[in-house]
């Protein structure tokens, strides 16, 4: 059974950064596109980037410049480096293949706040 593990979380000032991590087990990571998702309080789950296997990366036009995703596929894990970081960007971050075919792991939470 596959189990996605998240992390980096945590409270940060508006301008601030973080970077998270996630990683896989249970599955070679390595075969699929992966993602990173997010859920806004009270809003849907929505995609913010994607990378291949082999290191092409698509982000959602909001995100494109102050998130960067990469991937480790020896760790089986991938990142989200996330900087200017705006409350708006306040969610639970999730990371999955795209398009999504394992359960969501427990997503870690960002709170962007003064």
């Amino acid at each position: 059974q596959v189990q996605l593990v998240e992390s980096g979380g945590g409270l940060v000032q508006p301008g601030g950064s973080l970077r998270l991590s996630c990683t896989v087990s249970g599955d070679i990571m390595g075969i699929y596109v992966m993602a990173w998702y997010r859920q806004a309080p009270g809003e849907e789950r929505e995609l913010v980037a994607a990378i291949q296997s082999g290191g092409g990366t698509n982000y959602v036009d909001s995100m494109k410049e102050r998130f960067t995703i990469s991937r480790d596929n020896a760790k089986n894990t991938i990142y989200l480096q996330m900087s200017n970081l705006k409350p708006e960007d306040t969610a639970v971050y999730y990371c999955n293949t795209f398009p999504r075919i394992w359960n969501w792991g427990q997503g870690t939470r960002v709170t962007v706040s003064s």
